[in-house]
């Protein structure tokens, strides 16, 4: 895998998305040549038109991007892929004549944009042909062997199956064996029978207890032959973009590189939240009057709604939020909003769906309340139950909430304990790899999250 702004990317996704890249350049490359003749380094040259092509390329690759080409995992069948190269085509036909209308010298040529369109249309489809067809040889795949029994194992077994992006193929695992009652010695010779036998690249070390059972020695001999021997914990950090807390260990959090929450990171993560938050509210300020019109006349109440949160260091304040729901919706005990909560307006409703609700936060963030990104903030009633059923809950509450969060953009929408812990572990893997890189990528999944309304609060 690869690390790009401390998210793990497959290799196969990242070749992938610059092939097609490639393919998008070389199709309206193409158009320019056909079109001008002779005379294509003329406009290409002293008429900004590589600048041009490239410009195209980039809004063509958001534009599958934004419509999950690069997400395998959202794909069913091939008919479903061919319908979303047909969306990404229109979109960007669209956005290349709104471009050209609106930036004239943007054109490069009359009717060379639609022959290039043209020709990726072929191009794209052929080019997904021919790459799911190369990445099907079992030549470019792992062959993995898992080490271990039990309900991790199991789990990071069947992860490894689901995800063809990631290029392993588990060949063999302890627990099909029945190898929980085997002594390290025999585990151990089980073990490296095994990788002769079936050609093992890699060795994935997911025993549940370790002491008296790992076959130290063995394991040492095949990563000196060559054979790649790995955590479990660490290849699941990096395929889920997650920490699981069930089997994360106190040392594991003292010794791992990551958890860099020195002051300078703090003040630069800071002033970024703060010049996002106020150049936010400069821009949607003329939104901002509708809406509270829209939240008064719809039904009786305040427009805006505040709640104690819990913030940095289990310190509590108050959020800020545009009413979503009824007067006194909330009587008695604390409860948690479902997905479709009833006490929800028409208008709120419409609200939580495109978070406009969400933007008087952003007076806390320029508070420093918040932060723009970081794990969102909870209610004290709800944090006090959590700590007691969730291991290591307390440990998102060492940075700043945020507005969004790297859970809000991978996890859907979630309301119980259960919930509330795959959260957790999503916030946990901020935290430890938190930066003003991973920052402005949250960000920018957010704008897809909005845009495509899913993911959760």
């Amino acid at each position: 895998m690869i690390r790009l702004l401390h998210v793990y990317y497959p290799i196969r996704s990242v070749a992938l998305f610059c092939g097609e890249a490639v393919v998008v350049c070389a199709s309206f490359l193409l158009a320019a040549f056909l079109r001008f003749g002779p005379d294509s380094y003329l406009v290409l040259d002293f008429e900004n038109g590589f600048l041009k092509i490239l410009g195209v390329t980039v809004l063509a690759l958001l534009t599958g991007y934004y419509f999950d080409l690069y997400s395998p995992e959202r794909m069913n069948s091939d008919h479903e892929l061919f319908f979303r190269i047909l969306i990404v085509l229109g979109t960007l036909s669209f956005a290349i004549s709104l471009l050209s209308y609106i930036f004239p010298d943007f054109i490069l040529g009359r009717g060379t944009y639609p022959l290039g369109t043209v020709f990726l249309a072929f191009a794209l489809v052929g080019w997904r042909q021919a790459y799911a067809l190369v990445m099907r040889s079992s030549r470019l795949r792992e062959r993995v062997y898992v080490l271990g029994e039990g309900p991790r194992a199991s789990k990071l077994v069947n992860a490894l199956r689901s995800r063809s992006d990631l290029a392993m193929n588990v060949v063999g695992w302890s627990g099909a064996l029945g190898a929980g009652d085997m002594s390290r010695e025999e585990l151990g010779e089980k073990l490296l029978t095994l990788v002769n036998k079936e050609r093992i690249h890699r060795v994935i070390v997911a025993l549940s207890d370790r002491r008296g059972r790992m076959p130290t020695r063995e394991l040492l001999h095949l990563r000196l032959h060559g054979v790649r021997v790995e955590d479990a914990g660490a290849l699941l950090e990096r395929a889920s973009g997650k920490i699981e807390v069930d089997s994360l260990h106190p040392s594991a959090l003292i010794f791992a590189d990551g958890f860099n929450l020195n002051a300078g990171a703090r003040l630069m993560r800071g002033a970024l939240s703060k010049v996002i938050a106020l150049t936010t509210l400069l821009i949607v300020s003329p939104v901002l009057p509708i809406v509270v019109l829209a939240v008064k006349l719809t039904s009786p109440g305040p427009v805006i709604y505040k709640q104690r949160r819990v913030g940095r260091y289990g310190e509590t304040f108050n959020v800020y939020k545009f009413r979503t729901m009824r007067q006194n919706a909330e009587v008695g005990e604390a409860k948690w909003a479902c997905k479709d909560d009833p006490r929800v307006t028409p208008v709120g409703r419409f609200l939580r769906k495109t978070r406009l609700d969400e933007l008087p936060q952003l007076w806390n963030v320029l508070r420093g309340d918040m932060a723009f990104v970081g794990p969102r903030p909870e209610r004290p009633e709800f944090v006090r139950m959590l700590e007691e059923q969730i291991p290591y809950y307390q440990l998102r509450h060492m940075v700043r909430p945020g507005l969004t969060g790297w859970a809000q953009v991978c996890y859907q929408y979630g309301a119980s304990v259960e919930d509330s812990k795959e959260k957790l572990q999503y916030d946990l893997y901020y935290i430890k790899h938190a930066s003003v890189a991973l920052d402005l990528m949250i960000m920018f999944e957010t704008t897809k999250t909005i845009l495509l309304r899913r993911g959760g609060r």
